[in-house]
């Protein structure tokens, strides 16, 4: 990969999406680390003092049309292109029946995780296809969630399979211009999100159970790996995952 990489991190203030931040600044990309919470975003920023790269914080809310227009446009402003784009933003709604999830909290998720992923590439696809050299690189965050719902979380799940779609239409739909798109679907790792895995998580048949937990820091190497693949090449899906948690099998 060339030098002067520049990467646009959603959800960068915590969790995965500070893991993936501080692993593609280690790795000499420029990257802009977008959330709605500036003190969180600086947090990020100022652990970076000794990585190869550099982090730039830009508050802004995913699901704000014009918001997300003046992220894109400010990244550009400063570091002059896009080349990666992490669709990590997320919202993980508490476990509900289906009957007595409002309208409100379905709309939440599906604002946070699949509109704003939507807007969020929409921009990066009109700065990538123009951009000279043109091309980058899309990976959006789904969740194993997207091939085994967890009990009580149809908002959740929902988004995450939409996921999926907007992965493979992205990865067909930028051929034309060198953009690639992958999905990386993640597993208990050990974030504020899954902070109830170590206490106990709902199992489908009824129990609870505590769950295995990874270091989010290695989500944060996958999606590197990702990120560094030349263009003609893609990982169209990863999953990462704690190992010994109840995903495959009958749990």
């Amino acid at each position: 990969m060339p030098d002067g990489r520049v990467a646009v991190v959603t959800g960068g203030g915590s969790g995965i999406g500070a893991a993936a931040a501080h692993a593609l600044a280690g790795d000499g990309w420029t990257v802009v680390v977008a959330g709605r919470r500036r003190e969180a975003l600086d947090v990020v920023v100022a652990a970076c003092a000794e990585l190869a790269g550099t982090l730039d914080a830009v508050p802004a809310d995913v699901t704000d049309e014009a918001g997300v227009r003046r992220l894109f446009d400010t990244t550009v402003e400063r570091h002059g292109r896009v080349d990666l784009l992490f669709n990590n933003a997320g919202v993980f709604p508490p476990a509900t029946d289906i009957d007595a999830l409002d309208l409100a909290t379905w709309n939440r998720a599906v604002g946070v995780n699949l509109t704003g992923a939507f807007l969020c590439t929409r921009e990066a696809f009109r700065i990538m296809r123009a951009q000279d050299p043109f091309g980058g690189r899309i990976i959006n965050n789904g969740s194993v969630s997207a091939y085994a719902p967890r009990p009580r979380s149809i908002a959740y799940t929902a988004t995450k399979h939409a996921i999926n779609g907007l992965t493979k239409s992205t990865a067909l739909d930028g051929r034309p211009y060198n953009i690639a798109c992958g999905q990386i679907d993640v597993g208990n790792a050990g974030t504020d999100m899954m902070s109830g895995a170590a206490s106990g998580m709902t199992q489908a048949d009824g129990s609870v159970r505590a769950e295995p937990v990874m270091d989010a820091a290695e989500v944060g190497r996958a999606v590197r790996y990702m990120a560094a693949l030349p263009l003609d090449a893609n990982v169209l899906t990863m999953t990462i995952m704690a190992t010994a948690m109840p995903f495959v099998g009958r749990g």
